[in-house]
């Protein structure tokens, strides 16, 4: 199989790179679609870091988050070696700051697990991770914590949401001790439309968009591999600049045949959530209310892209959340407006109201 490069993300590296030479003071949300690249761009970033930056990289993607003892379980990699010289165990925060790697996640050792599990309170596992990052920028260390698909922690309850807890946390980590810099990662823009919306929020968080690939650097990404003139106008048609639409059509023998097959797919899985709403009365939760969703209300978000890509909105109803929710629109909060999640979503949204007219 071919290997897939990293590919025209120099924009956004360099915003992220400044971000990291300056003093820790905001959050930062890492946005946008789904498979336009964000964690290839965090990734990427870490391999490139100088060794006076310490990485600390949690991954939510595979982690079933119900309970706080999941959330904790999900931030701290247990320290399980010992020392094969001495054999003795790292028993201080010192200790442990030896032997991280620059990509990890929070080194723990048992007995420290248990005083952050004492109590079942968030503060214990909050207090353990100062002292840590005060503890890599006492090595003369640069502490940074990731937290990728971050969106999973919004549903986790501990004596109230956990999320609130998380970003008085990482508001005391960045604005008021500029201890670590905080990067949160996330593809739901649901929660970044609501992340966006809080008022705690203000003044103390930024917004670094990562979305696909424009005309030039898909077409650029093409060439490298080979791709016709032809072939190049078939899959920016069919693909525009989504990477992972782009790696397929890479590795297909048919590049034709390939891109009409995602969109005769794409189309039928999305005629179905929608036409299914002709034959059941389907509910929503929103702003923690049952709404009864309307295939008249959805069908007519959906006809304005007959003509349009995009288009700004005023407010997130339960059509549009339900839309977002099965990976059919996108919204950006930042600049307010509602797109197809890919090219490939719009042409196959013009198919199915197509037909439906």
């Amino acid at each position: 199989m071919r290997k897939i490069e990293f590919h025209d993300r120099e924009k956004e590296l360099k915003e992220v790179r400044n971000l990291l030479d300056a003093e820790p003071s905001l959050i930062t949300f890492i946005y946008g679609p789904i498979n336009s690249g964000k964690t290839a761009l965090i990734n990427h970033l870490i391999e490139q870091l100088p060794e006076d930056y310490v990485v600390f990289y949690i991954n939510l993607r595979t982690k079933i988050l119900a309970s706080y003892d999941d959330f904790i379980e999900s931030l701290f990699e247990m320290e399980l070696t010992t020392d094969l010289t001495s054999r003795k165990r790292r028993e201080t925060l010192k200790e442990l700051i030896s032997s991280v790697t620059r990509v990890t996640g929070i080194p723990i050792t048992r007995e420290f697990m248990d005083y952050v599990f004492q109590d079942n309170k968030p503060k214990n596992a909050f207090s353990y991770m100062i002292k840590l990052f005060e503890e890599v920028r006492a090595s003369g260390k640069q502490p940074v914590l990731v937290l990728d698909e971050f969106q999973k922690i919004g549903d986790v309850n501990v004596d109230g949401t956990l999320i609130y807890e998380l970003f008085n946390f990482f508001i005391d980590l960045t604005k008021e001790q500029h201890l670590c810099h905080v990067f949160a990662v996330s593809s739901d823009s649901l929660f970044i439309e609501r992340v966006y919306s809080e008022a705690m929020l203000e003044g103390r968080c930024r917004y670094l968009l990562v979305d696909d690939f424009d005309e030039a650097a898909t077409k650029a990404f093409l060439v490298r591999h080979g791709f016709t003139e032809a072939e190049k106008a078939l899959t920016w048609e069919y693909c525009g600049g989504k990477p992972v639409c782009l790696i397929e059509l890479v590795n297909s023998e048919s590049r034709e045949n390939k891109a009409k097959e995602m969109c005769r797919i794409r189309k039928g899985q999305i005629d179905q959530r929608i036409r299914v709403l002709k034959i059941v009365s389907k509910k929503i939760l929103f702003e923690e209310e049952t709404i009864d969703l309307k295939y008249d209300h959805i069908t007519k978000i959906l006809e304005v892209f007959l003509d349009e890509e995009s288009y700004a909105y005023e407010v997130i109803t339960p059509e549009i959340a339900y839309l977002v929710k099965a990976n059919i629109l996108f919204v950006d909060p930042v600049s307010g407006i509602i797109k197809p999640q890919s090219r490939l979503n719009l042409l196959a949204i013009r198919e199915v109201m197509k037909g439906d007219n």
